[in-house]
């Protein structure tokens, strides 16, 4: 562009608002350019992909002090034409790569024509972010060789690149090399080359190529979900789940530590076992949103420490016992190659980084989500699972745990407990008066009370079929408020002369919450159910006041409940059995999958990768496992509610029981016997993350 004079004509760009002078004849692109305007493009002006669409603003703009005309804007020619005509183009739209400036004019460049345009992701509960994806497009025309010049063909691709996209200090990957003579002769020099954070040539095309896709991955103990997402523009094109096939080798993630201790090449099992699955997932997606595998050219992973080892091929083993050290807690770069997952033959794999030897890259992925370390107000945030990672701060201070809550929440441990699933009760409540319950199945919109539920699940086919974790929440908390349940937990036998319900079960007692009428199974909440669900709501409080108290604070402001369970529990019955402490209940909300959402970020978000890196480096760890004040913690917690904490807000959402004189003992002479015995269990490390 030639410099510019004062009767050179004026452009103005939103909403930027940067303006300058270009010559007549500038075309908009490079007018955009020159005065650093977030225009994106992939073909390097030729008109043919689309992405710098603008529109023109016509008339007297009195803030600006100039009038924008039709006539101070070139008229369409034959390539904007021809695109208009292939692919359609909005009447007030033009290419900024082909439109050139004639006089003064005001030019809007929409959210899908920037590069680093925000994006809103309601589907995933994700919080906006601004799209600024580490892999790129670039269409590049490469000068043909001859006698006279002998520098090989990728001196002068990385020649073209630096002349038209400023790209510099470039270097390509061997199997970009071998397929490069093959796509100039195929594409008549004319080629697009996918580059990998500025530096990396990983890919290439012949001719005009613009489909570039990207995975990201939340590795769970359990279940394996992963997102296809178009990089260009954040579009999420396909979503699928898989459980984890290391489940076969123990259903905790202790377990499979134990595994690999004690069989020779265990870890290379676990690894390759969580490989062929991830590999699987990505097939999956690329069926569902009908693309090739070829064209996924990057992933994104995040996952819980012992997940993290084992996909990467490191051995876990270390982080069974203390001092439970990470092989590196810091961002892992590597390819999908060399993990022996298929995606194209140059695709990238970032890993964010990890926390501490509890507290892995699944906890950087709900950091990056629900950003707490920006927060004014102290905010808790929970990936409520079999091991629950705990993170509590705000804009000044970040601390972050990991508490051993072991299964129960899954179902796991408990009598009638299952995964939700079509079948499973996940909603219950109680009548004070008469004790009778209701509920509400997985796959049925009625409660078990109106009318219509029995032909609801019949027509899903399922019955009633077991209880799954928010239910089992649900219903002890409803049974503590209705005096079934006692505040030490125990479930008093004198409600039986109130109730049928409430039966004799060897030495102690059960609530009968469903007795099916023809088949299907009797669904009981037994004193072991409550003793199970008591145990791990104890170990999470316990975590979560041990934060507390590195902060010496007595209260939070908002609460987080992240993870696939978490994301279903009621907040009101998960305060009332004392899961969470004490909070404004119109602050504490579900946050969904917020590792898999932060995956999701990271894959579409340089930037955010560079913040989340920055942010776990100055988290603070608090290792439960070694803290002694956890034991008085849990031991306090065990009561319903709580045997000491204060209540405020519940107290004015709901009609607590009076608390006993002393909340840790009552009718069960064995129970501080058994919590203390639970209390050194829960001590000895993590289970299973989700």
């Amino acid at each position: 562009m030639t410099p510019t004079a004062a009767s050179d004509p004026q452009v103005i760009f939103t909403p930027s608002g940067r303006r300058g002078r270009a010559p007549v004849g500038t075309t908009v692109l490079d007018a955009a350019r020159t005065l650093g305007v977030d225009i994106d493009s992939v073909c390097g002006g030729r008109g043919i992909c689309g992405r710098c669409a603008v529109t023109p603003g016509f008339g007297t703009f009195a803030k600006h002090g100039i009038t924008s005309a039709p006539e101070h804007l070139s008229a369409p020619g034959e390539v904007e034409a021809a695109y208009r005509a292939e692919h359609g183009l909005a009447a007030d739209r033009r290419l900024s790569c082909t439109a050139e400036l004639l006089g003064d004019l005001v030019v809007d460049v929409p959210p899908e024509s920037q590069v680093h345009r925000q994006v809103v992701r309601k589907d995933l509960d994700a919080r906006p972010f601004v799209l600024d994806p580490v892999v790129r497009l670039h269409t590049v025309d490469v000068v043909p060789p001859d006698l006279a010049t002998p520098t090989g063909d990728l001196g002068r691709l990385f020649d073209a690149l630096r002349a038209e996209w400023q790209l510099d200090g470039l270097r390509a990957d061997l199997a970009v090399v071998k397929a490069l003579q093959p796509a100039l002769a195929a594409g008549d020099y004319r080629v697009t080359v996918a580059v990998y954070g500025g530096r990396d040539v990983i890919a290439i095309w012949p001719g005009f190529h613009d489909r570039a896709f990207g995975v990201a991955i939340d590795v769970g103990s359990t279940t394996i979900a992963g997102h296809l997402a178009n990089l260009s523009d954040g579009t999420i094109l396909a979503s699928a789940g898989v459980m984890n096939p290391q489940i076969r080798f123990g259903e905790d993630l202790m377990s499979r530590v134990s595994y690999v201790m004690m069989h020779e090449g265990g870890d290379v099992e676990l690894t390759a076992a969580v490989r062929k699955a991830l590999d699987g997932l990505l097939a999956t997606l690329g069926n569902r949103a009908g693309i090739k595998r070829a064209e996924i050219l990057e992933l994104a992973i995040v996952g819980n420490p012992i997940m993290h080892h084992l996909l990467l091929g490191i051995d876990p083993t270390p982080l069974g016992s203390a001092p439970f050290a990470l092989a590196t807690d810091a961002a892992v770069h590597t390819t999908t190659a060399e993990l022996g997952v298929r995606a194209h033959p140059g695709a990238r794999v970032y890993v964010l980084p990890c926390i501490a030897g509890h507290v892995g890259a699944d906890t950087a992925g709900v950091i990056l989500a629900e950003e707490p370390h920006k927060a004014a107000a102290m905010t808790l945030v929970v990936d409520v699972g079999t091991n629950a990672e705990i993170v509590l701060g705000d804009k000044r201070r970040l601390l972050a745990a990991s508490s051993p809550t072991g299964p129960a929440f899954e179902g796991a441990q408990i009598s009638s407990g299952q995964r939700a699933a079509p079948g499973a009760i996940e909603r219950v409540r109680i009548d004070p008066a008469t004790l009778e319950p209701r509920f509400r199945v997985i796959g049925a919109d009625a409660w078990s009370n109106e009318p219509g539920f029995g032909e609801a699940l019949t027509a899903a086919g399922t019955g009633v079929t077991g209880i799954c974790g928010s239910g089992i929440i649900e219903v002890i908390a409803e049974l503590y408020l209705t005096g079934v349940v006692t505040a030490d937990g125990v479930i008093d036998g004198e409600m039986a002369a109130r109730t049928p319900r409430v039966v004799a079960d060897g030495r102690t007692f059960s609530y009968v919450l469903y007795e099916p009428t023809d088949s299907g199974p009797r669904i009981l909440i037994t004193q072991n159910d409550v003793r199970a669900i008591q145990l791990a709501k104890a170990a999470l409080y316990a975590g979560v006041r041990l934060l507390m108290d590195q902060l010496e604070i007595d209260a939070v402001d908002e609460v987080r409940l992240a993870g696939a369970f978490g994301s279903q529990i009621d907040p009101l019955h998960a305060m009332i059995l004392g899961l969470i402490p004490d909070c404004d209940l119109g602050r504490v909300r579900a946050a969904g999958n917020a590792a898999g959402t932060g995956a999701l970020i990271a894959l579409l978000s340089g930037a955010a990768r560079t913040e989340i890196e920055a942010v776990v480096r100055r988290v603070e760890k608090i290792e439960t496992a070694v803290e002694p004040r956890f034991q008085q913690h849990f031991i306090e917690a065990m009561a319903i509610p709580h045997r000491t904490a204060a209540n405020p807000h519940l107290e004015r959402a709901v009609t607590l029981p009076a608390r006993p004189a002393t909340a840790d003992r009552g009718a069960d002479p064995r129970a501080e016997r058994r919590r203390r015995r639970a209390v050194t269990a829960a001590s000895t490390g993590p289970g299973e993350d989700r």
